[in-house]
């Protein structure tokens, strides 16, 4: 098991909502059932939130909650999942990057 930062980008929009979150690795795939952290820049703002092992993604107390595919995928770089934010809306993002966390390359 490794501990990796997947970063993603929205593939309607590469320049917006990028998407990065911190997750154990084992053989491609997230494991562990506790919370992963990640952030995403939405709407200009980045977000903070975590990553539970169902794939609800919670940005805080009273705040929204949106849902990924990205515990069921194969964790390489090109393999898409999906975001899904509020009432049915959704969007792709493509993992463009596995880095080591903290690491500047």
């Amino acid at each position: 098991m490794s501990m990796a930062r997947v970063i993603a980008r929205w593939v309607d929009d590469t320049l917006e909502s990028p998407f990065a979150v911190d997750v154990a690795i084992e053989d491609r795939r997230i494991v562990g059932p506790s919370l992963a952290f990640g952030c995403i820049d939405y709407d200009g703002a980045r977000r903070p939130f975590t990553l539970d092992a169902a794939g609800v993604m919670a940005f805080g107390p009273g705040a929204e909650i949106w849902r990924t595919e990205l515990r069921d995928v194969e964790i390489r770089v090109g393999v898409t999942f999906r975001i899904f934010w509020r009432q049915g809306d959704e969007g792709i993002y493509k993992i463009v990057k596995i880095a080591t966390p903290g690491s500047k390359g």
